[in-house]
């Protein structure tokens, strides 16, 4: 028999068996035919629709449906429209409603048969902007809240609209979940009444409306899908236009953060009727300067609930065991490890790379100059070249599917480039050169929104720094130490971070870019040049590199204060392609390829587990 004391404010479940980590992914999916924002979506991971949407000066009435691997378009909506909701349970029987164009504010409803749409009635209030956009199936379904009217909530028996009680807290574009008119959750958006972004979630048992446990992070133009004891939200946007990755899982009591999607974005849409096991989002926008439109797809997987769920905080008796336990997910990057991955099909060093173990991008090289190749999670795949060939580029910018190749050096080597091209998930680009030519630079943040900073003109050593908004090229403030073969992170041009390099010799110099000015911080445990770095300026991970000479394995994280040696790589090498320089955080990191004695194709990849731990009690 155990006696539990002083545990006030905890509670204890008791378990045969440790349970399921509340933990989940985000891989990528088909990629839609047109790219675009605010389109209504319907259905499952495998059985999807989207329907109408905008881009500048375009309003769509063009539907496409997901069969689980690919998009394809099919007939379109009777009326084009934005902003509107949909509900079904799969891609053969879906309600598309109300929505805006041009003209004005509807109310139109539109019901689908897998090969026709078809006029039904409309509903009682017009409006756009919903929370959800919608819930249910299309005999079954919800639309919640919205504009005009923010508080409204309709359902929809398969023939009529019905107003019913309405939701407490005002909110457009926000969002939603569940599987029928009979019980749904809302959360998230934009509060007319308090002129503010919400955290506030709602649960409808099909009577009334009760506020539950609000989201880790306020937000509106987010989507979400599942039911209303099992709902993930995910993407959106707070103040400022910046979209965001973040996601959020419900256990029908709390909210806890999982992982992040691979593309932050918001006003996109999700396949509504999807258990929170599997999901989908597609399409949205993203704001970095200037707007970019997405045709992306993401799926989440989880693992199948085979027992209780546990989340961060949580503990519990294990009666099997006779142990008392207890769960949380490890601070930052110090218990991370390395694990081999997929090998890339060509061998290199000093090539660029981007995105995260699955969704990756190498580009470029040491003798292999313009070969370009994506990773999925499980294999790397050789893709389009890039333009003019070359190594030794700024590093760590944008996604897989969106990234550029700024500057380096190419034949007869090393000449210097300014070229700068631009990838699109499919090809290279050339656009807008950089002011200085230069090699074995740093690189942050996103396609629309970059920096390059630093590197070698041959001679000299450049201290120089230039960002760029998307249609060109600015020169800033210089970095302090002036240096080349660097590692650099950041998902931002306004907030990076450049590491180590030669200036000559094997620096350890820390320094961070907060939009304005370079600051000197935290040197390296262990100088090193031609290594590489990932994750933001506040948690980042510097890994490999050479201490002219040896090269080396060591590891260290950044904590937003000092670096810290964590574990180190399985095979020392430096001028390696790394990913995780988007995400915020150095928990999703690969590195691929690089040099020891000779160019590897070997790739290995960081990631921070969850632990579950006995509690130690006396």
């Amino acid at each position: 028999m155990t006696t539990l004391k002083n545990l006030k404010g905890t509670a204890i479940q008791f378990l045969d068996a440790d349970p399921v980590v509340n933990a989940g992914s985000w891989a990528s999916g088909g990629a839609m035919n047109t790219a675009r924002e605010v389109q209504s979506g319907a259905g499952t991971q495998t059985s999807a629709i989207a329907a109408g949407g905008n881009t500048p000066g375009n309003n769509y009435a063009i539907v496409e449906e997901y069969n689980g691997s690919a998009w394809s378009e099919v007939a379109d909506l009777n009326s084009a429209r934005n902003i509107a909701g949909g509900f079904g349970a799969n891609a053969e029987a879906t309600i598309c409603y109300g929505g805006r164009d041009p003209g004005a504010t509807r109310g139109y409803t539109e019901s689908w048969n897998g090969s026709a749409w078809t006029e039904v009635n409309d509903m009682n209030q017009a409006r756009f902007a919903f929370a959800g956009p919608g819930v249910g199936t299309s005999t079954s379904g919800m639309a919640v809240a919205g504009s005009p009217g923010d508080t409204l909530v309709e359902t929809w028996d398969g023939t009529n609209w019905t107003e019913v009680a309405e939701i407490n807290t005002r909110r457009t574009q926000g969002g939603a979940a569940g599987a029928a008119n009979t019980a749904a959750i809302a959360f998230g958006g934009y509060d007319d009444g308090a002129s503010d972004y919400t955290a506030n979630a709602e649960v409808w048992n099909g009577s009334a409306w009760t506020e539950v446990n609000n989201l880790n992070t306020k937000r509106s133009s987010n989507t979400g899908s599942g039911t209303s004891t099992a709902a993930l939200c995910m993407s959106g946007r707070g103040p400022s236009p910046t979209a965001w990755a973040r996601t959020e899982n419900w256990n029908g009591t709390s909210w806890t953060e999982v992982a992040d999607l691979a593309t932050a974005r918001y006003d996109g849409a999700s396949g509504n009727s999807s258990p929170s096991t599997t999901s989908i989002m597609f399409a949205g926008k993203s704001y970095d300067g200037s707007t970019i439109f997405y045709a992306l797809t993401e799926e989440w997987s989880f693992p199948p609930v085979t027992a209780s769920v546990v989340q961060e905080g949580q503990m519990w008796f294990n009666s099997s065991s006779s142990a008392l336990k207890g769960y949380g997910k490890a601070a930052g990057i110090p218990a991370g490890t390395w694990a081999s991955g997929a090998s890339v099909n060509t061998a290199r060093y000093r090539g660029i790379g981007t995105g995260t173990p699955t969704a990756g991008l190498i580009a470029g090289g040491y003798n292999t100059e313009v070969n370009t190749e994506q990773y999925n999670g499980s294999a790397w795949t050789e893709v389009n070249n890039l333009n003019t060939g070359r190594d030794q580029g700024g590093n760590n910018v944008g996604t897989y599917s969106a990234t550029l190749y700024m500057s380096g050096a190419t034949t007869p080597w090393p000449t210097v480039k300014t070229e700068v091209e631009s990838w699109d998930g499919s090809s290279w680009t050339e656009i807008t050169d950089v002011n200085t030519a230069r090699r074995n630079s740093m690189g942050a943040g996103s396609q629309t929104a970059a920096m390059i900073a630093t590197g070698l003109i041959n001679p000299p050593i450049s201290a120089n720094t230039e960002l760029w908004n998307g249609t060109s090229w600015t020169e800033v403030a210089d970095v302090n130490d002036g240096r080349y073969y660097v590692g650099s992170a950041g998902n931002s041009n306004t907030a990076a971070m450049l590491v180590g390099g030669d200036s000559p010799g094997a620096d350890a110099d820390t320094e961070i870019w907060d939009g304005t000015s370079w600051t000197e911080v935290n040197n390296l445990n262990t100088g090193r040049v031609a290594l590489s770095a990932s994750g933001s300026s506040t948690l980042a991970l510097a890994f490999g590199g050479s201490q002219d000479p040896p090269v080396t394995a060591a590891t260290e994280s950044w904590n937003g204060t000092s670096w810290t040696e964590v574990n180190d790589l399985s095979t020392a090498r430096s001028g390696m392609s790394q990913g995780g320089g988007t995400s915020g955080s150095a928990t999703g990191t690969f590195a691929a390829a690089g040099y020891t004695t000779t160019a590897l194709t070997t790739v290995e990849e960081w990631t921070v587990e969850e632990a579950v731990a006995t509690v130690t009690t006396s």
